[in-house]
């Protein structure tokens, strides 16, 4: 599912209920086990980050998939879950009702303690190594660019020669008295204004 959310939050939101429920439980099951890990929203998908990627979590229209960098764990709990992708380093999720929490709260572990091994020695993957074993092409799980406007700046007024302004309104006041039926003054002549009694 492509999305324009900029937020995991704004991401869970714009969810179906179900898989909304089923997404939020895992993302806070990843937060709490994978101590240290940042959470943000790119290419459409959830990331959590601990030294590069380290998961991603995506909703599909029937499914969940969780995306994992460390892929020597996958396979080490591969027999424990079903709908593991071995060779893409993913699990993906079917029954929104039948989460094994216990299971993948393993592997987010391991994949901690792996990752923190990996950045000891020097071999974290690259972002796009991970994308390539994920098979997620850039172009398509990015969100569409937002539509910007540009609006144009309103255009200056022309300053108005001395005095010139004093005969346009003039000329309105008595525009509007000849729409109203009322007479204009003669030109040259102030009109009268009753004297104010004390």
């Amino acid at each position: 599912m492509i999305t324009t959310a900029t937020t995991v939050g704004a991401y869970l939101r714009d969810l179906p209920p179900d898989r909304r429920v089923a997404m939020a439980r895992v993302c806070s099951m990843i937060r709490r086990s994978a101590r240290g890990v940042r959470e943000s929203m790119r290419y459409g998908l959830a990331f959590y980050e601990l030294d590069g990627p380290l998961f991603a979590l995506e909703s599909g229209r029937r499914h969940m998939s969780l995306y994992v960098a460390e892929q020597e764990v996958v396979l080490r709990h591969k027999e424990a879950l079903a709908g593991v992708n071995a060779a893409r380093s993913f699990i993906r999720f079917s029954d929104f009702n039948r989460l094994p929490l216990d299971v993948v709260e393993k592997i987010v572990r391991e994949s901690v303690v792996a990752r923190r091994a990996r950045a000891a020695n020097g071999t974290i993957p690259t972002q796009a190594e991970l994308l390539k074993l994920w098979a997620i092409k850039e172009q398509a799980a990015q969100a569409p660019q937002a539509v910007t406007r540009a609006v144009a700046a309103p255009a200056a007024k022309p300053a108005l020669a001395r005095g010139e302004g004093v005969k346009r309104t003039a000329s309105r006041t008595a525009a509007l008295r000849r729409a109203n039926g009322a007479k204009a003054p003669a030109r040259g002549t102030a009109e009268r204004r009753p004297a104010r009694s004390s």
